[in-house]
């Protein structure tokens, strides 16, 4: 049973990360349902050592819990699980103000970029989420990944130029 002491510190703390935790694990299960799962073992984890949340960043703090929680469920279990498509259009803010034809271009563009984005190995995958999708500075994204900064770097530099390769590609094969 928890205390409610814990329960308010991580309502207070955690809870308004739920959204980047659950962009985080989907863009690394691959699979809608296994990232739910996986953000509720992560929440779960976190309410029980909410006291190691000594004066940090509690976004950084529950990411890093979801990319362990990640890492464990696919190197244990080895999900091959169906893949679910991202909903572009659940996403997409006012979509109903724009014309047809923009929305056919907008969810073209957004299939190539999701595309690409789940075409990366994993660890450039997770860094290009936490930056680009998440806003995260390198120094947080270094701390989530316990990884130096340099290497943070490098990778996102690795991403974003396999990201491009693969957009210029499927720009081509659309011609």
């Amino acid at each position: 049973m928890f205390l409610p002491k814990k329960v308010s510190r991580f309502e207070e703390a955690l809870l308004p990360h739920l959204d980047a935790a659950y962009n985080l694990a989907r863009w690394l299960m691959r699979n809608d349902a296994d990232a739910q799962d996986a953000v509720q073992d992560a929440c779960v984890r976190a309410l029980r050592f909410i006291g190691g949340l000594r004066g940090g960043d509690g976004r950084v703090w529950l990411l890093k819990i979801v990319r362990n929680t990640c890492y464990t469920r696919l190197s244990g279990a080895r999900i091959r699980g169906t893949e679910t498509e991202f909903d572009e259009e659940m996403h997409s803010c006012d979509a109903a103000a724009t014309n047809p034809e923009t929305l056919l271009m907008r969810s073209r563009d957004a299939d190539s970029v999701n595309r690409a984005l789940e075409q990366l190995p994993l660890e450039f995958r997770e860094v290009i989420v936490m930056r680009e999708l998440e806003g995260l500075s390198y120094k947080k994204i270094a701390e989530a990944v316990e990884l130096p900064i340099g290497t943070v770097m490098s990778r996102l530099a690795r991403a974003r130029k396999r990201m491009h390769q693969a957009l210029i590609a499927s720009t081509h094969e659309d011609s």
